[in-house]
């Protein structure tokens, strides 16, 4: 026995990982406690058409969110596997094609008032906030609430509530009457504008190929596992989304009831052997 080997690989262990750089997600993500907040929406760097970015994740398939691949344009396996379900008659196909379907989230870029230090933040949000947004954004008393010099504050009021079962944050939103800039300071101005994060460089991105390893585990109840995906930060600030039930739900590896009919696993076989 090599006992400097032994040292060696014991103080490697202890050492690793000691200079890699943790993230702080409080820094990009801004998830309201119980109170009430005001807040500002900015012009989206890398939307300009509308502040609120959409984007698609894969929920239940790990313990946190995985971005779809369409995020970047790209094919997507598990999308992929669900249209291939719709194509069938069968209800079962009709109902894990719903399940396995990506979710859209919203993510807006937001200064929080008394919190300028901290920088741009992101709120994650659900269609119904981002539809009220629009609304706003539409009537012509109101406009372009995210304009530089003209644009308008929101008041966001946070509760604690019960939410599918579980106790989360439920907000209200209300915009503010009068118009203001966004900082009298032009150089926080500047920078909120440049400076933002962005949501597809922060999750891991998962290839093609790894993504449908993902989808044929889960479709195998004998071989389950549970793949890590770089968490988002994700917001119950409007649980109302219908599928927020089944994100919270334990998921169970989908399988069909022992018939003369072809399983799930033989479905996936037959789209991508194909």
């Amino acid at each position: 026995m090599d006992l400097s080997f032994v040292k060696q690989k014991l103080e490697a262990n202890a050492n690793r990982g000691a200079g890699r750089e943790k993230i702080d997600y409080t820094k990009i993500f801004w998830k309201p406690k119980a109170g009430k907040y005001q807040i500002r929406i900015i012009p989206n760097k890398f939307r300009k058409e509308w502040p609120l970015r959409e984007i698609q994740m894969h929920y239940g398939f790990s313990k946190g969110p995985i971005l779809a691949l369409s995020n970047w344009g790209e094919e997507d396996p598990i999308t992929g596997f669900a249209k291939g379900l719709r194509k069938s008659a069968d209800k079962d196909d009709w109902t894990l094609a719903n399940k396995i379907s990506p979710k859209t989230r919203y993510f807006a870029p937001v200064i929080v008032r008394g919190e300028e230090s901290t920088g741009v933040r992101l709120w994650e949000v659900g269609k119904l906030v981002n539809d009220q947004l629009m609304g706003i954004a539409s009537d012509e008393d109101y406009g372009d609430f995210t304009d530089i010099t003209d644009g308008r504050d929101f008041t966001v009021e946070a509760v604690e509530d019960v939410i599918a079962g579980r106790k989360g944050i439920k907000c209200t939103l209300r915009i503010k009457p009068k118009t203001s800039p966004i900082s009298d300071d032009s150089v926080l101005v500047e920078k909120a504008l440049e400076e933002q994060p962005d949501i597809l460089a922060i999750n891991r991105k998962y290839t093609y190929d790894q993504l449908k390893d993902v989808l044929q585990k889960w479709l195998s109840p004998e071989e389950e596992t549970s793949t890590e995906a770089t968490p988002t930060v994700a917001s119950t600030e409007d649980e109302e989304d219908d599928f927020i039930k089944e994100i919270n739900a334990p998921v169970q590896p989908y399988s069909l009831d022992v018939k003369p009919k072809e399983t799930a696993s033989d479905k996936f076989d037959s789209l991508f052997n194909d």
